[in-house]
């Protein structure tokens, strides 16, 4: 099956990014895509909740999700939007990936688990959680031969979301993001790789790049790495683009022969969590 990464460089205005990602959709299905990834926030990427309420629209009845269906349709292409924002009851926002199928329907969407909250020094203290609200079920979908994983971005630094995914049948594993440099240029790579590594999986990595309307800043280069941890296609750059690999069941189960990390896991008892 050949798969595509899509990088985006999306701003404030979901139809101006519509039209920007319609353009790569066709890229990527001229390019014999069956499937392809689109990043985090790829309609819109605001920077607070001010810029979320302007342009945020409700999930039912979306606008730019009921295009991009059809574009699935027009293409025969399973379109995996990495993730929008869409507004909930409690004034908080789902950072949600819909995932459509060729026929154009949305066969499953995942509400990204794992919020960025931390006090960093020097700066003032991110709160993710009081703009969005975190999911708390783990999602596969069926993609052909294989099983898709979903994940978002800051997910990626929990490997036990990636183990379960896997244990429950996943074998290719889909990381849209919005990484900025700093944290790009230092854990990127590695923990992509390490994630399709430990799990013995196809690891996909659709990535916002370049200086954004709202200031922020983001790494780029998307990737696709297989099974044994190598980088199959990289994007080694912040601009859009796509990039496309070919993978392979037997590539799977060959990685999983070699290393049974997941057939070989047990539980055990934590350190003060005993009786």
């Amino acid at each position: 099956m050949r798969v595509a990464a899509i990088q985006m460089r999306s701003g404030l205005d979901p139809d101006t990014n519509l039209a920007a990602l319609g353009a790569l959709l066709e890229e990527a299905a001229a390019g014999g895509a069956r499937y392809a990834l689109t990043p985090e926030v790829s309609l819109i990427f605001p920077e607070n909740r001010e810029q979320l309420r302007l342009v945020a629209a409700p999930y039912d009845g979306h606008p730019q999700l009921a295009a991009i269906g059809t574009m699935a349709r027009q293409h025969g292409m399973h379109v995996h939007i990495g993730s929008l924002p869409i507004p909930l009851e409690d004034g908080r926002f789902a950072n949600r990936s819909v995932f459509f199928g060729p026929g154009g329907a949305v066969t499953a969407t995942y509400d990204k688990i794992h919020l960025f909250d931390a006090d960093i020094a020097g700066l003032d203290a991110y709160r993710e959680s009081a703009t969005y609200k975190g999911g708390d079920k783990a999602v596969t979908a069926s993609l052909g031969e294989f099983t898709l994983g979903f994940s978002i971005c800051y997910d990626m630094r929990f490997a036990r979301l990636y183990t379960s995914l896997a244990k429950a049948g996943a074998d290719l594993l889909a990381v849209p993001a919005a990484f900025t440099v700093p944290t790009g240029q230092a854990h990127w790579h590695v923990l992509l790789r390490a994630r399709a590594i430990e799990t013995g999986s196809y690891v996909i990595a659709a990535a916002q790049g370049g200086a954004h309307e709202n200031g922020r800043a983001t790494f780029g280069h998307s990737l696709i790495v297989d099974p044994w941890g190598r980088i199959l296609a990289e994007l080694d750059h912040d601009a859009p683009g796509v990039v496309f690999a070919d993978i392979d069941q037997a590539a799977v189960a060959e990685a999983r022969r070699r290393v049974p990390a997941l057939a070989n896991a047990r539980d055990f008892a934590a350190p003060g969590l005993q009786g």
